[in-house]
């Protein structure tokens, strides 16, 4: 995990966005059960036996392999093996149920907690299956959903678990797996062998999660389940304008896309066209260091846009940043609103 990710005083949504945004994945059943989890929201202390939890986690992993059918590095998986005759028709719900008991949960409950290789300090749930057939909640867990954040959380692990899942299911090399911005729908998207377009999620979905759900700007706190006045944009730090100018860097790269309020971005004393102070560039290197820091396939994107180490990545934006400043003069910066989290 990113140690900068994790600040000084972490907060449960940091532990809870360093699961999902920056464990490897060798399966989708981490992102299965963080959803199940978010839907059924059990509270501290509750007992959720698997066979309560086995409908929901199986049909999460039954919907993505109508649109995926990678959803593990290994060749062969016996018990997807059963969500795919479920999906066909072949075996009951009952019958999906009882196979996801006995099998569905033999590692994701042990490995939930495990980023990188360790256990993070604050658990949301404890193993109790040899006991009582469940999982009992932590009060770690009760308190996530009681913070305004938590109405983040499902879509940002539904954005992580279509990014890992594309990267699997297009079959190609890992560095050569790139993520694209399309600018007229905010959405990200890939190129798979046939040279076809395939959309992978939605920008905000994908990126919310980097900025701990604040404005990049101001660090207010921003939904991106809002309202339309209370919608975040997707700005270009750099901005767009500069496309126009026979720039040179990819203005529309996922390097050069943060999440901002309104008034930061088009607001009176927003942004607009302006460039960001040097201390605004030191956080967008941040963020993409963020980034960087997760797999599958935002990482590699972003070496591939802005290069291939930390040096050559902050030269890239020390540079951009001097011609920016030369072609548009102006600089900027917005009056903190927040409290500061990355």
């Amino acid at each position: 995990m990113s140690v900068r990710f994790i600040s000084k005083e972490p907060s449960l949504d940091d532990y809870w966005r360093g699961i999902i945004l920056f464990g490897r994945n060798v399966a989708s059943y981490k992102f299965a059960l963080a959803k199940s989890l978010l839907e059924l929201r059990p509270e501290g202390g509750d007992l959720l036996k698997l066979q309560e939890l086995a409908p929901v986690y199986a049909g999460y992993l039954c919907e993505h392999l109508k649109h995926s059918d990678k959803q593990i590095t290994s060749k062969s998986s016996g018990f997807l093996d059963g969500c795919r005759k479920y999906n066909s028709g072949v075996i009951t719900k009952d019958e999906l149920v009882a196979l996801t008991v006995r099998d569905g949960f033999n590692n994701v409950i042990d490995a939930f907690h495990i980023v990188g290789q360790e256990e993070i300090p604050r658990r949301f749930y404890f193993d109790e299956r040899k006991n009582n057939a469940g999982i009992r909640l932590s009060d770690e867990f009760s308190a996530l959903l009681e913070n305004q954040q938590s109405v983040n959380l499902p879509v940002e692990v539904e954005a992580r678990w279509r990014l890992v899942e594309t990267a699997w299911e297009l079959g190609i090399a890992r560095n050569l797996v790139t993520v694209d911005y399309d600018a007229e729908t905010e959405s990200l998207f890939a190129i798979d062998r046939a040279k076809r377009r395939k959309s992978v999620t939605g920008s905000r979905d994908a990126l919310n999660g980097y900025q701990k759900g604040q404005c990049f700007y101001c660090f207010s706190d921003i939904y991106i389940n809002a309202s339309a006045s209370l919608y975040p944009d997707v700005d270009h730090f750099f901005p767009h304008r500069l496309a126009q100018m026979d720039f040179g860097a990819n203005i529309d790269g996922i390097w050069n896309l943060v999440l901002s309020c309104q008034e930061c971005n088009r607001g009176v004393g927003g942004k607009s066209d302006r460039i960001p102070t040097i201390r605004l560039l030191e956080r967008l290197n941040t963020r993409n260091e963020f980034l960087i820091s997760s797999h599958h396939p935002l990482r590699e994107t972003l070496m591939l846009q802005t290069g291939a180490s930390t040096q050559q990545r902050r030269a890239f934006l020390n540079d951009v940043h001097d011609k920016a400043r030369a072609a548009l003069i102006h600089t900027w910066e917005a009056e903190e609103r927040g409290l500061p989290k990355f």
